[in-house]
């Protein structure tokens, strides 16, 4: 038992290619951050940097650390490494406003004769304020979510590590979306009136409870590659699928629902105000 709970915080997998993206986009942002800082230090302070790196952290124990490591093992570890994706670095890495960040920081001879062209397209600016329409940015999130936790899709990206990183891409990237209209990252503004977020939030919360009380009561195994394995620690596999149901449950509610009941007080306290957007400090 203890020579197994050592490597269930030991066994890190580093995986190079996106060790060397995270690592590369950080750099990125860290020299955009400090460019930006000499004329907008008001709008970047220390805590955005602490943000974003924060973010980039969570992915790189997503992908690299013991909950990618017995994701095949343990759905309770699966489920953790989801809610890093879904929960933890998207809003993180958008606290950190990384739009313009990431940009100052890229060479020159990359943002103007490949990038500036590609962002003054209409079709682009388009396609990007559609995508985080909260009503587009919501359905994406929660379509995703919902479709890899079925347990025919889930099997299928157990099958196929492609497909296994491409669930992963899809769960971050429809994130990042969803999270957008929430926290407005600088330059975006606030298109619509702060209590809309409210149903927004404690409906995704619905879609979560829904998914995680289908693993804590479904009664028999969903994912059947975890019933043919050696089990750890004495745990079953069914009991596993009900520790991870009961995780995401608790947790997943916990993101949701703390927002929304802040922008409740928010809403409450100011009226009069149509929407409302933090000081920056």
């Amino acid at each position: 038992m203890t020579g197994n709970l050592q490597t269930l915080f030991l066994d890190w997998d580093v995986p190079p290619a996106i060790t060397c993206v995270l690592a590369l986009t950080t750099l990125v942002y860290i020299r955009g951050w400090i460019r930006i800082r000499r004329t907008r230090a008001e709008l970047f302070p220390v805590w955005r940097l602490g943000c974003f790196l924060s973010g980039m952290i969570a992915l790189f124990v997503a992908v690299a650390s013991p909950l990618d490591t017995f994701s095949e093992s343990l759905l309770i570890m699966h489920m953790g490494q989801h809610f890093v994706f879904i929960s933890i670095a998207p809003p993180l890495v958008l606290l950190g406003a990384p739009v313009v960040p990431l940009l100052r920081g890229l060479p020159s001879w990359i943002v103007r004769p490949v990038l500036g062209p590609i962002f003054r397209r209409r079709l682009i600016r388009q396609i990007a304020r559609f995508l985080i329409r909260p009503q587009v940015a919501w359905i994406a999130m929660n379509l995703s979510f919902v479709a890899w936790h079925i347990p025919k899709a889930y099997e299928f990206a157990l099958s196929s590590e492609f497909w296994h990183n491409i669930e992963h891409f899809c769960f971050f990237g429809t994130s990042v979306l969803f999270w957008w209209p929430v926290i407005e990252p600088w330059p975006s503004r606030p298109k619509n009136a702060r209590w809309v977020l409210i149903p927004y939030l404690v409906l995704a919360d619905f879609v979560n409870t829904g998914v995680s009380a289908f693993l804590c009561f479904a009664g028999r195994l969903l994912y059947p590659s975890y019933g043919e394995i050696p089990r750890l620690f004495g745990l079953s596999a069914l009991n596993d699928q009900i520790a991870a149901g009961a995780f995401m449950w608790v947790f997943g509610s916990i993101v949701f629902l703390v927002p929304a009941i802040a922008i409740t007080a928010q809403s409450l306290t100011a009226p009069h105000q149509k929407s409302f957007r933090p000081a920056v400090t």
